[in-house]
């Protein structure tokens, strides 16, 4: 949640899980540090490290979006989270 004098005008939730073995806290960690100013939301569209791989798809602007990221270890699936948000009036 973001507040501007004191009342919210920002938000967005997330909800994200293991699903498979070999999930890496600290790759994930390492992906969200690498966001990109111009999408603010978690980490960037793609970042790749070893044989972790994360990839981020956004639907819609900052004003309204939606999205998912995902965690592949080699070509396994081993984490998905779910985002959304924008606007509070």
């Amino acid at each position: 949640m973001v507040y501007k004098d004191e009342k919210p005008c920002w938000s967005m939730n997330y909800y994200g899980r293991v699903v498979e073995e070999n999930f890496n806290g600290d790759f994930l960690k390492e992906a969200l540090l690498q966001v990109d100013e111009e999408l603010p939301f978690r980490g960037p569209l793609f970042y790749q490290k070893g044989e972790y791989l994360y990839l981020l798809r956004i639907q819609g602007k900052i004003d309204f979006f939606q999205g998912v990221e995902e965690i592949y270890y080699q070509t396994y699936k081993v984490y998905e989270g779910f985002i959304q948000g924008g606007i509070v009036k």
